[in-house]
């Protein structure tokens, strides 16, 4: 081959490669700076309910409640896309003797504000104080990015139950397993560790799995599981269900309830 060719085609694969580094950058930035909006997808409240609002520093919280006298509470931390205002039919139904506080959460439900791990453990806290001050039997409940919200916060004020729907180890090792050619761990700014708050819980706890979940696999629930002290939690597996549907099974508001 003549040398002229052999330059002409270094040049070129050089300038491909130079293109394709560039691209893969500018992605990395894109994930970098975008990435809050692939983990939170805010939906309004679309059931007319009573609310509570929590005055934090920086933002108006709404929380969808069902007062009700007495010690016991249930607070409700939901999925990343979830009007957590829809579950308080059924759960008004299935947990009479609780008090409800759904939370929203910032850009959430007619809260204000742009959700953030910080900010929203930052708002539970905030939530349990409040709750507390009124009902001393406080149960704690997570489901899907909720879940990591919830053990978080049991971790750290005196619930009196924890119940964690479709739980992940860590939302870092899911995101890892998602965006697999991306440094995923330098660039992660919310990574939800709920493992490194489950050591520090030593109340009885539950964790809810969905046996054909595709979104957290059973595996890192079974991680998580692993880091609690022994005799604290318990994993129960719901048959036949996904992430989504796991709420549709008639075992769902049983297991919960019996965990309460």
């Amino acid at each position: 081959m003549p040398r002229t060719n052999v330059s002409r085609m270094s040049r070129t694969l050089m300038v491909l490669v130079v293109i394709l580094a560039g691209l893969y950058l500018a992605l990395c930035v894109a994930l970098l700076v975008f990435q809050r909006a692939l983990i939170y997808f805010p939906q309004p409240a679309t059931l007319d309910a009573p609310r509570l609002t929590l005055e934090v520093e920086d933002a108006q919280v709404q929380v969808t409640v069902r007062p009700h006298e007495g010690p016991k509470a249930l607070i409700y931390f939901g999925g990343n896309a979830e009007d957590v205002s829809r579950n308080l039919p059924e759960f008004s139904q299935a947990f009479p003797d609780h008090a409800l506080y759904l939370l929203h959460y910032r850009g959430f439900g007619g809260s204000s504000g742009s959700p953030s791990e910080e900010a929203i453990a930052r708002d539970a806290l905030t939530l349990f104080d409040k709750v507390y001050s009124n009902h001393t039997q406080v149960a704690v409940v997570g489901r899907s990015l909720g879940s990591g919200v919830a053990v978080r916060l049991a971790s750290q004020r005196p619930a009196a139950r924890l119940i964690l729907i479709t739980p992940y180890n860590s939302l870092e090792e899911l995101a890892v397993r998602q965006y697999p050619i991306f440094p995923v761990k330098w660039l992660l700014k919310d990574r939800f560790d709920s493992w490194k708050y489950a050591a520090h819980i030593s109340i009885p706890t539950l964790l809810l799995a969905a046996e054909q979940d595709d979104i957290i696999p059973l595996s890192s629930t079974e991680a998580l599981y692993r880091h609690f002290a022994k005799g604290v939690a318990q994993l129960k597996v719901i048959p036949d269900v996904g992430h989504n549907s796991i709420s549709a099974s008639p075992a769902y508001l049983k297991l919960i309830g019996q965990a309460l």
